[in-house]
């Protein structure tokens, strides 16, 4: 029964748990946990509080909750790759929100599940919000779903060394155009080598999808990310100034090309932002979400934050 309370991620400590506050404790349970893929598919996301989860032990704990961990390889945000497929989370500046999104939607393939870790909390503000991805679509207004229905077409400009927004090497993980010709073949994308060392990828996507288990219809789409509405008002002006739409770093429009209004993407981030509930790190806080049912982004903090993160 629908009981009108807002949705918010279920919290495990050691206590429910039965076992030690340690990061071993939390190994143990999730060794002789039964059900908790069943589980995580219920109630969409998972904190472990409590069992002082640290940089040096959270690898083991990921190789059991994502034994295939993904590569972020295509990835369009910052990060850095401090172990075997785990990396910082978004290296955006403190100061600004990061607004909600599911990890690699604009991609061909996208991780099903995410685990965050929090190795330093030493901060003010910089909770990770989280939102029903299927509220999020219900929340838009019918014009706005309607306009999204064909899909929307990305589009990547990446420098070969030099330039605004991330190169084709870091993006891919490697030096060897052959490899990133390789691994683009295999995604459904057109690309194109530029004359100036860079590479243009342009991919057509999909703006909602289903469950696989549950079936349930969810927002699933990073048009707002990569609009220039959402830029602010000053960095987008200062940036038309020097680049055409078709080159900046990266551009989205709907799936026929045409211009996606202001109005429709700062409503998408907007809604994403307004229905999210935040989850407040302490140290040695695991978060394990479903990257389909659950959106995510980032508050503003100040201080010293280090979250780290794995997908598979």
């Amino acid at each position: 029964m629908d009981t009108g309370q807002k949705w918010v991620p279920t919290e495990i400590t050691p206590g429910d748990a039965g076992v030690s506050p340690t990061p071993d404790g939390l190994l143990a349970h999730l060794a002789t946990a039964e059900g908790l893929d069943d589980l995580l598919v219920e109630r969409k996301a998972l904190v472990f509080r409590g069992f002082g989860v640290t940089e040096g032990t959270v690898t083991a704990i990921m190789d059991r909750l994502l034994p295939d961990r993904l590569a972020y390889v295509h990835g369009n945000s910052p990060r850095t790759k401090v172990g075997a497929n785990v990396y910082t989370s978004t290296e955006y500046p403190p100061e600004f929100t990061i607004s909600m999104h599911n990890e690699l939607s604009y991609a061909n393939r996208w991780p099903s599940r995410l685990v965050f870790c929090c190795v330093l909390a030493d901060m003010t503000g910089g909770a990770t919000p989280l939102v029903d991805a299927r509220l999020w679509l219900e929340s838009l207004d019918d014009e706005v779903r309607e306009a999204f229905a064909g899909g929307v077409r990305y589009t990547q400009n990446l420098h070969g060394g030099f330039g605004l927004g991330k190169s084709w090497q870091d993006t891919f993980e490697t030096d060897d155009r052959g490899a990133v010709d390789e691994f683009l073949a295999g995604t459904e994308a057109t690309w194109r080598w530029q004359d100036d060392g860079g590479l243009r990828v342009s991919q057509l996507r999909p703006a909602t999808t289903r469950h696989p288990v549950t079936g349930v219809e969810v927002w699933f789409n990073q048009a707002d990310q990569w609009h220039s509405a959402t830029l602010g008002d000053e960095t987008a002006r200062a940036m038309a100034e020097v680049l055409r739409a078709e080159e900046m770093p990266q551009s989205v429009t709907y799936a026929d090309g045409s211009p996606i209004p202001a109005e429709h993407v700062l409503q998408v981030r907007d809604r994403g932002l307004d229905n999210a509930v935040d989850v407040d790190w302490r140290l040695g806080d695991l978060l394990l979400i479903d990257n389909v049912l659950v959106g995510h982004g980032r508050r503003p903090f100040d201080g010293a934050r280090r979250v780290l993160v794995g997908m598979s």
